[in-house]
């Protein structure tokens, strides 16, 4: 085996965890949120001609920037009226493990570029 690629291969190994996390959220995301959220999270989603409350932009730096991550697993979690937000997002506790959860925030995170507020 090539001196570089043994080398390489602790480095490679560490970020497998967190290659797989990103995977996952984003395949998770792209399963259940898009309905609503759209293909680039920018809230414009296939259901929202339907909805009384447009879903929010999860690609809107400011808007997402203002939330924290406890604020946004919880949303996850438990649905919008846990935050006092629309009662069209569901609460997703069900489906998905608190692990997962943490992914999803994570994974907005890279949407908006931008870390929380607070």
């Amino acid at each position: 085996m090539n001196n570089k690629v043994v080398a390489a291969l602790p480095l490679l190994l560490a970020l497998a965890p967190s290659l797989a996390m990103a995977e996952s959220a984003s395949d998770n995301y792209h399963t259940y949120c898009i309905q609503c959220h759209g293909m680039r999270g920018d809230g414009m989603g296939v259901n929202i001609r339907d909805m009384s409350v447009q879903p929010r932009d999860h690609t809107d730096a400011k808007a997402m920037g203002g939330r924290s991550d406890d604020e946004i697993f919880k949303v996850i979690k438990e649905g919008g009226l846990s935050i006092s937000k629309s009662v069209l997002m569901p609460p997703w506790g069900s489906t998905f493990t608190d692990n997962e959860i943490h992914d999803l925030v994570k994974y907005l995170r890279t949407l908006c570029k931008c870390k929380h507020g607070g």
